[in-house]
């Protein structure tokens, strides 16, 4: 064989990267995922015993989705078989089951192991479907997106799902450890440079070995510190893609911290959507959403800030113009909050759906026809500007809506107390005329 490989121009005891020498060999040496794979843990159970079902693991990149399925193939005695769905097409699926079912004909099953599982189309997750119910392969998919958008909920049905995590820092210390006893070297890193370098892995295990491997090739002459190790490591862009679940997960920690005046919540979640490459654009016009939504009449300028901030980018641009935006962002988290003319609005639109088309009263209709003016259009209307405290007190609702609605209900914050407190002054006079007044 190693003539083959010289034969070829290649070293066959040429070393394997990093993280592929340190890939563990059995499931307790998997990091951070002991809630899965613990005694307590659904796949430790399983193992405990003695049985396998097919299985997603969806979770971040670099957390150990084909380590497991490879050792959990070794630890129940199945046949080790893998496709990406990137790569692979429905001929490609079919020689697979092929595979497997010969197998499973001589005694031997199968762990297929699918790669980006969620990339293959409906059609093709179907095709999973027979060979799981026959028996004729275990199925491990892999996913970082989530499975409920992404997957079949045919195939959803015929698999458990098991959420694998972000590696935490003592996870990614362990890796550190062991790539240290490999090594046997001590990383040139000062301790805050060390916490550094873990941050830049952001929780992927395999780029935090990659990034160690590159760190000792380079071998500095002293122990760097947090921007020497800045300098001679590029790190790379969070993981965030701006058309699939992280974000929306963003925009979400975005917008509920806003809405629980979290000012310095809020500016972390808006920079990190700003660090992945979202549009600030984007964001100006959520910001509107959330004035309006969130705000309201409590402060009636937090709306205007939101305008004024899309305003500015779209003078400025970057990276001037998004200064403006976490202005906004600021404003608003530090803003009283209401929900009330948002609820109201929701509210009136669904009785306006239920009730048809009533007439409004004929009271507040024009008559500017001798036929309207007949049929009563018009008739007893007070103009409240001539009345005690320009308020009438009159009822402006259909007469078949007996049970007067009230729609909206301001919060006593900012400034909409004193509409409150307006509001709750009106609603008693109008309560008691209409009491005075009788059924019309």
């Amino acid at each position: 064989m190693s003539d083959l490989f010289q034969a070829a121009g290649l070293d066959a005891e040429l070393p394997k990267p990093l993280a592929e020498r340190l890939r563990p060999r059995q499931l307790s040496e998997v990091v951070g995922q002991d809630h899965v794979l613990g005694p307590k843990g659904p796949i430790g159970r399983m193992m405990g015993q003695g049985r396998l079902s097919s299985i997603i693991l969806w979770g971040p990149p670099g957390v150990g989705k084909t380590t497991i399925a490879r050792l959990l193939a070794q630890g129940a005695g199945l046949e080790f078989d893998a496709i990406s769905a990137v790569f692979s097409g429905v001929a490609d699926m079919k020689k697979v089951f092929e595979r497997a079912r010969a197998r499973r004909a001589a005694g031997q099953g199968t762990l297929l192991f699918v790669d980006e599982i969620h990339r293959f189309n409906r059609a093709q997750q179907d095709g999973f479907l027979p060979v799981v119910e026959e028996g004729v392969i275990t199925l491990i998919g892999a996913t970082t997106e989530n499975p409920s958008f992404e997957l079949n909920a045919a195939l959803l049905s015929r698999c458990q799902v098991l959420v694998l995590k972000r590696l935490d820092s003592a996870a990614m210390e362990a890796l550190l450890a062991r790539a240290q006893d490999e090594l046997q070297t001590s990383l040139p890193l000062s301790d805050e440079a060390r916490l550094g370098l873990i941050a830049m892995a952001d929780g992927d295990g395999r780029y935090l070995l990659n990034l160690v491997e590159e760190l000792v090739a380079l071998a500095p002459d002293a122990p760097l510190d947090s921007q020497a190790l800045a300098e001679v490591l590029q790190k790379r862009a969070p993981v965030y893609d701006k058309d699939r679940e992280e974000h929306y997960n963003l925009i979400s920690a975005l917008h509920k911290s806003i809405r629980g005046s979290d000012p310095d919540a809020a500016l972390y979640w808006f920079c990190r959507m700003l660090a992945g490459g979202e549009d600030p654009l984007y964001l100006a016009r959520r910001l509107i959403r959330m004035a309006n939504e969130d705000i309201g009449l409590a402060d009636p300028t937090a709306i205007h800030a939101a305008l004024a901030a899309r305003q500015t980018y779209e003078v400025l641009g970057s990276p001037e113009g998004e200064l403006a935006i976490a202005q906004a962002v600021v404003h608003m988290a530090c803003a009283p909050k209401s929900n009330g003319v948002y609820t109201a609005y929701k509210a009136a639109m669904r009785m306006a759906k239920q009730t048809g088309s009533l007439m409004p009263p004929k009271h507040i209709l024009n008559a500017p026809t001798k036929l309207m003016k007949s049929e009563g259009y018009g008739k007893g209307y007070e103009y409240d500007h001539d009345q005690p405290g320009a308020f009438s007190g009159q009822d402006y609702f259909p007469d078949e809506i007996v049970e007067r609605p009230q729609f909206y209900d301001p919060k006593p914050v900012g400034r909409e107390a004193p509409i409150k407190e307006r509001l709750d002054h009106w609603r008693t006079i109008r309560a008691a005329r209409r009491k005075s007044d009788g059924p019309s």
